[in-house]
């Protein structure tokens, strides 16, 4: 006699497939959104000193000159074009220029700059391949319990198991420090020898960037759309897979 149902390892180990999927499509998908806001640049430059952070370091660089007169819009309109430079895998960072208080358009970045937001681009691009299979990776499982006619548990309580895995890795991180993960995190990734610390007085890219600062923030709304998506995605996914209640 042959069953549809499956042995519980292999329910158990998809429904942490499932879970991994879930949690990674989502933190593509809050990428994506973000990234379409300037990841709310505009927002932190406002609130979160970035402005008046440009108005000191800005006039202090040793490399480029002007900065510190621009204004609003021309400051959040670099970022901007910082940003999809590097999701189009690095292409155009040499161009990017800014306009002075009199009037003369000025190159914004440094060589060193560029290199490093090309390596930022060359991991951005992995990250979203990976963000692009993980949303595959959902539609199969999800189809894989509903060929087998199984039902997922709860989504309350497949959220709270992933929830919960979430809250362990940000306690961890505030446990050993965000400026610390976030460096130890450079040296992993990045090539030797290709600079990614950058002093404010060097670099109009880390002023306009206030690093590491702007990130924390930038990391503080991934995290909560991330979670907002993720439990919309397990509801969904807990629906597809559960069984018809009989009439």
């Amino acid at each position: 006699m042959t069953t549809d149902v499956p042995p519980r390892p292999a329910r158990a180990g998809a429904i942490a497939l499932l879970l991994a999927a879930a949690l990674l499509a989502s933190l593509y998908l809050s990428w994506r959104l973000l990234a379409t806001a300037d990841f709310l640049y505009p927002l932190w430059y406002d609130h979160a000193g970035i402005g008046a952070h440009i108005d000191r370091y800005g006039p202090q660089n040793r490399y480029r000159s002007g900065f510190g007169e621009t204004s609003r819009a021309e400051r959040l309109a670099a970022f901007a074009a910082i940003g999809r430079a590097v999701r189009n895998d690095g292409r155009g960072l040499e161009a990017l220029t800014y306009t002075d208080s009199t009037g003369t358009s000025r190159t914004l970045l440094r060589p060193p700059e560029i290199v490093h937001l090309q390596d930022v681009a060359r991991l951005v691009t992995v990250l979203e391949r990976a963000g692009l299979a993980a949303c595959g990776l959902v539609v199969v499982t999800v189809a894989w319990f509903r060929r087998r006619r199984q039902t997922l548990p709860p989504a309350g309580r497949l959220f709270g198991w992933t929830g919960l895995g979430v809250a362990l890795a940000v306690g961890l991180v505030l446990l050993l420090g965000p400026r610390d993960v976030f460096y130890r995190f450079h040296l992993w990734v990045f090539p030797e020898g290709h600079q990614w610390f950058f002093y404010y007085q060097d670099s109009l890219m880390s002023t306009l960037m206030k690093a590491p600062y702007l990130f924390g923030y930038i990391a503080a709304a991934l995290v909560a759309l991330t979670l907002v998506l993720l439990a919309a995605t397990l509801a969904v996914a807990s629906r597809l897979t559960a069984t018809p209640r009989p009439r």
